[in-house]
């Protein structure tokens, strides 16, 4: 094993010969020498081992509503970074170059979990975010960079497609202080075509979080036209949510644009964006949100008490602040859902490169 791939413990024998890894619902069954899905998991020497431990494929401080969290920490810096690799495969990708990515100078950085931890404090950043390509793969260094950064008290999150199986989920989670969950579609139709993947197990983690964890979740959907915005799918999802999870978990509703393999699709139209976010909030979603497009109405944060606009967003850069230091609204008292504090932070809308190698 060279220094970038380490043993891991979601996995058992088959009768075969072959090795079953268990950390996600694809269960993926690997002679000696292949790659799973993700293509960063391998059978080495009759285990499972993650490939690409303490490597990243970039690393940059962007405004935590990037993610997309607006009731979480609002307006401050949050360093992210990702990997390569991914476990699903969306035919829409978004960051195809570097979820479907299977080249290792993709990893450009080396980063040792304590050196990530270092520099988000140098850097004022309150928390540092897994994304660009899915956490879920990169289970064991996420988890370690996770520990180093609570030692120095920065925050940790998630964007994930929660696409991961209930044992490794917990020991995840632990280390998570929010999440966001990519609540792609709410048909197994969609899920299997476009994805490779399952709607159940998405909604089962969904719950998980929710109900087993303190970790603040919210929800992003990306509306492709034709595949997943019709009224009757965004009906039964935003129900869903209010039903099963709660009223209080913000919902984004983002636009697509083509990409990857679905370059024929046209964008999303921005009125069914406002559709999403009607019907959202017709049904008992406190907090719905759109995205991908500029729309202060739709990107901003309203008391679900008396309907006061609380946090004003033009993009990521947030104006209007009518809470007091309690996190309530001024208007009416009604408490903000969410981790809010009692000033907004002032990162805004930039955008930081960062070299750790140089810090």
């Amino acid at each position: 094993m060279d220094t970038h791939t380490v043993a891991t413990k979601y996995w058992h024998k088959l009768d075969d010969n072959r090795i079953q890894c268990d950390l996600c619902p694809r269960f993926c069954k690997l002679k000696t020498g292949q790659r799973g899905l993700c293509f960063v998991r391998a059978n080495e020497n009759n285990q499972i081992v993650l490939t690409t431990y303490g490597r990243s494929s970039g690393f940059c401080v962007d405004p935590i509503e990037k993610k997309p969290l607006n009731h979480f920490l609002p307006g401050t810096p949050v360093l992210s970074f990702g990997t390569a690799g991914c476990n699903l495969a969306c035919k829409f990708c978004q960051n195809w170059d570097i979820s479907k990515s299977r080249e290792i100078d993709t990893l450009a950085d080396e980063a040792s979990p304590e050196k990530i931890a270092e520099v988000a404090e140098k850097l004022n950043c309150r928390s540092v975010a897994f994304t660009y390509n899915d956490p879920v793969i990169f289970h064991e260094y996420a988890l370690d960079v996770a520990r180093a950064c609570h030692r120095r008290d920065i925050k940790t999150v998630a964007v994930t497609a929660g696409y991961i199986c209930k044992e490794p989920a917990v020991e995840f989670f632990s280390q998570m202080d929010a999440a966001n969950v990519d609540l792609k579609a709410f048909t197994e139709e969609f899920y299997h075509q476009l994805t490779g993947g399952h709607l159940q197990p998405v909604l089962d983690i969904l719950q998980y979080i929710k109900q087993e964890t303190n970790v603040w979740l919210e929800l992003t959907t990306l509306l492709i036209p034709g595949k997943n915005d019709s009224e009757q799918e965004i009906g039964e999802m935003t129900r869903w949510v209010v039903e099963t999870l709660g009223p209080d978990v913000p919902m984004h509703f983002t636009a697509f644009h083509p990409d990857w393999k679905m370059l024929d699709v046209p964008p999303t139209p921005q009125a069914t964006l406002s559709m999403a976010r009607r019907i959202a909030i017709e049904n008992g979603v406190r907090y719905a949100y759109t995205g991908n497009v500029h729309d202060v109405d739709g990107e901003s944060t309203y008391c679900h008490g008396c309907g006061e606009k609380v946090i004003e967003r033009d993009w990521y850069v947030l104006g209007e602040w009518n809470l007091d230091a309690q996190g309530c609204c001024k208007n009416c008292g009604t408490r903000l859902s969410g981790l809010i504090e009692a000033r907004p932070g002032t990162w805004g809308n930039r955008r930081q490169p960062v070299h750790l190698a140089a810090m």
